[in-house]
């Protein structure tokens, strides 16, 4: 029977630290060949997008799809996760609480194989649903002690700063702009959905590692051209993916600031393949649009832990 896994499951079965090892192991996979993604495909309709990404994860026993629907303001998740050995359909979960979650655990996976290892402040900017997770992730994989969080809504970002102080025990302060969120900052996070850059390359210190995590399309860019410029390292979540929706890399190549052939993929760096960092003066540059490998190595670690912890709807399809 195939298992109905709802957000409140969710919220019960799935941490940032547990899914950052997850998304390790998917990587890995990828790099060995061991496991495949396709790029996100978008089918536009007058009121809205339908979002379709699928991946097999064979060394996990999985396969699957996520779909969502953005109209509007509003967007539903859903994701089929299969058995790669039978074909049975294992689970149906809502997946917008898990997107946020591995989200967040692709920026703390990137950050742990290329910031610096002593990196204590982070700047954010953006303060919407996914960059809590955002947060959570950084504080698993370095010794956190400052973030400083900028968004454009002033009672937005001094509330988060208020709540993720209390969660993370850390102090998160709302500062006024964006250059004193990132000014000096060791770890940056951009986390908004803006069609202009939202981060300066002239703002970042030698050493910074910037994690671009907002921008899923091709319209969309959150750093100027000196960030992409300045970085030594280009990685991103997947190759031909990036192609086809990375504003942030489209542009600049498209100007001669940069050829793809220097872009590498997180596969090759968690993998061993190519180095995250070279030294501490490096800066390096993770751009991550979210891919399928993510949400389906994501979804077989919350099944499997929803069948031992009882959790779920069971359901019969025939």
């Amino acid at each position: 029977m195939t298992l109905l896994l709802r957000e409140e499951d969710i919220s019960k079965l799935l941490r940032v630290d547990d899914c950052i090892r997850v998304l390790e192991e998917a990587f890995k996979g990828l790099g060995r060949g061991q496991a495949s993604n396709d790029p996100r495909r978008r089918l536009r309709v007058e009121s809205g997008v339908l979002h379709l990404m699928a991946a097999a994860a064979p060394y996990a026993g999985a396969l699957g799809f996520k779909a969502y629907a953005t109209v509007g303001k509003g967007a539903s998740f859903l994701i089929a996760l299969y058995s790669s050995e039978s074909g049975e359909l294992l689970s149906l979960m809502e997946g917008r609480l898990l997107s946020a979650i591995r989200t967040g655990a692709a920026t703390g996976l990137a950050t742990k194989y290329m910031a610096r290892v002593d990196a204590s402040v982070v700047g954010i900017i953006g303060t919407g649903y996914q960059a809590a997770a955002q947060l959570e992730a950084l504080c698993a994989v370095r010794p956190v002690r400052e973030i400083r969080a900028y968004s454009r809504d002033s009672e937005r970002r001094g509330r988060f700063a208020r709540e993720m102080t209390v969660k993370l025990g850390v102090g998160v302060k709302a500062v006024e702009s964006a250059e004193e969120a990132v000014r000096g900052a060791p770890v940056v996070v951009t986390i908004t959905s803006s069609r202009e850059p939202v981060l300066k390359g002239e703002w970042l210190d030698p050493g910074t590692h910037v994690n671009a995590a907002g921008g899923n399309h091709w319209a969309r860019r959150e750093l100027d051209d000196m960030a992409v410029r300045r970085s030594r390292v280009i990685v991103v979540d997947d190759l031909a993916q990036a192609r086809l929706e990375c504003g942030d890399l489209i542009y600049p190549i498209e100007g001669g600031v940069l050829r793809w052939e220097q872009v590498r993929s997180l596969a090759e760096v968690v993998g061993g393949m190519v180095p995250g960092r070279s030294d501490d003066e490096e800066i390096t540059l993770f751009e991550s649009q979210g891919v399928a490998i993510e949400d389906v190595a994501t979804a077989m670690h919350v099944y499997q832990r929803a069948r031992e912890a009882g959790l779920g709807q069971e359901v019969r399809f025939r």
